[in-house]
């Protein structure tokens, strides 16, 4: 699959065109969100008017998605502002991006937990920012849709109220698929500079709320369960 392919995604911004033509691709080429878009728009339960505050969140916080997986250089974010940003999940201890690559990045950030090795279903601790994304792209091979739900404050502390959500139509960590829909709401805080460039996040959610949904099917015996994504550029988050 080429890049040629990727038109521009009404969702997301810096995907594609002349101040994309350097861009360092996770994946050797800018992603397509075509399956995730579909799956987004049928089961969203907001439709924002255009222009509003609330679509304007939504695709800010699509295209920082975007940015911080699959971009793999610092200096191609367009969404934040490298230098100032961090993350913190639940109240932790805020990191840069450079601490956030060391945890794993991609699905390892939001699911850090304090719970003993023996009692994780999930290890962020053992897992890459690749086989991360392997496991969460077998278990929603049409993605893992984001649609936000509610904006309370505006820019420059924007918060919001969203949900992510996906069918499990492929196995999980030793669990059998369950077809089933699959869904986690959160919180979150963005602070934004003049420029709308991202200087700080804070997410508030339940990591189990995701995996509970994910390890309700029959356990796969003697079976692996990790199977490679067939295209890596159709697979979306967000």
């Amino acid at each position: 699959m080429t890049t040629s392919a990727v038109q521009v995604d009404k969702y997301r911004s810096h995907l594609d065109g002349e101040e994309e033509k350097n861009t360092k691709w996770r994946f050797g080429g800018p992603p397509n969100y075509d399956i995730v878009n579909k799956l987004f728009e049928e089961g969203r339960t907001q439709v924002w008017p255009s222009g509003s505050l609330e679509e304007k969140v939504q695709n800010l916080v699509k295209t920082w998605e975007m940015e911080v997986f699959h971009k793999t250089c610092f200096d191609d974010y367009k969404s934040l502002d490298p230098k100032r940003y961090t993350f913190s999940l639940n109240g932790r201890k805020p990191v840069t991006l450079e601490e956030k690559r060391k945890l794993g990045g991609g699905y390892n950030t939001f699911m850090q937990t304090s719970l003993p090795v023996k009692f994780r279903a999930y290890d962020p601790d053992k897992e890459t920012v690749d086989s991360a994304h392997v496991a969460f792209s077998t278990a929603f091979p049409r993605g893992f849709a984001l649609e936000v739900l509610q904006v309370y404050s505006g820019p420059p502390v924007i918060v919001y109220k969203f949900r992510h959500w996906g069918y499990m139509e492929g196995p999980f960590k030793g669990h059998s698929p369950t077809g089933e829909l699959v869904e986690l709401f959160g919180m979150s805080i963005f602070e934004v500079d003049k420029d709308m460039k991202i200087v700080k996040v804070e997410f508030f959610l339940n990591g189990g709320e995701l995996l509970g949904g994910l390890m309700k099917g029959a356990a796969l015996d003697g079976t692996t369960t990790d199977v490679a994504p067939s295209c890596p550029f159709l697979k979306g988050t967000g």
